[in-house]
């Protein structure tokens, strides 16, 4: 999976359109690894582009995802709602979204995240977990493309995008971090530097935030 994640930038810089055929996806299972220490990069660094919750909460949540992981859809679509609800709009909880594409589809979908700019890199992500049976397919360009149009796309842009350099770089430097991190798969999460891997319920994360909140 290392050598996939470090070639996405290769393979996007030769081929942007290429992965159109079968991009197989591989998804974390759906288990936790509770409660393992690692030596994540500092939280409040520069250069995340998606920080949800106030700077001084005592909880902070890391997530890596791909893009084409059902398991991270899952998560999108039925616990993370809750969980801000809950935690992140309580300003007890500062969340970090991280890039972790696990194929050259999954990058594709971030870089338009990117390219829509920083105001939309979040409803753009969650479109795309949303839909992602609409694009996640054989031939998935049109559809990405009709997903994103509401955004400010336009078929030039569209492309451009994809084939945008600086935000390849951009991309795989985050997925870098999620390496060196100890990331394998998606979702990863880091609670306060503590690891969960698999789809997270929001009774777990809910486990593995409260006693923090306690201290």
């Amino acid at each position: 999976m290392r050598r996939a994640v470090l070639a996405i930038a290769i393979l996007f810089a030769a081929q942007t359109f290429g992965f159109a055929e079968g991009s197989p996806t591989r998804v974390a299972p759906s288990q936790t690894h509770q409660p393992v220490s690692k030596n994540i990069d500092a939280p409040h660094t520069s250069g995340d582009i998606a920080v949800l919750g106030s700077m001084t909460a005592p909880v902070t949540i890391i997530e890596y995802a791909s893009l084409t992981c059902p398991h991270c859809a899952d998560f999108a679509v039925k616990t993370f709602p809750e969980l801000k609800k809950r935690y992140i709009d309580t300003g007890k909880v500062r969340f970090i979204f991280r890039e972790f594409p696990l194929n050259p589809l999954s990058g594709a979908g971030f870089m338009l995240a990117r390219c829509a700019g920083k105001d939309k890199y979040m409803d753009v992500i969650e479109t795309l977990f949303a839909k992602q049976s609409e694009w996640v397919v054989k031939q998935p360009l049109e559809s990405l493309k009709n997903l994103v149009k509401p955004f400010g796309f336009t078929d030039d842009s569209f492309k451009a995008c994809l084939h945008n350099k600086q935000v390849i770089a951009e991309m795989q430097s985050v997925a870098m971090r999620g390496m060196v991190s100890g990331v394998h798969a998606t979702p990863t999460f880091f609670v306060n530097g503590r690891e969960l891997v698999g789809d997270q319920s929001i009774d777990a994360m809910a486990n593995a935030i409260e006693p923090d909140l306690k201290k």
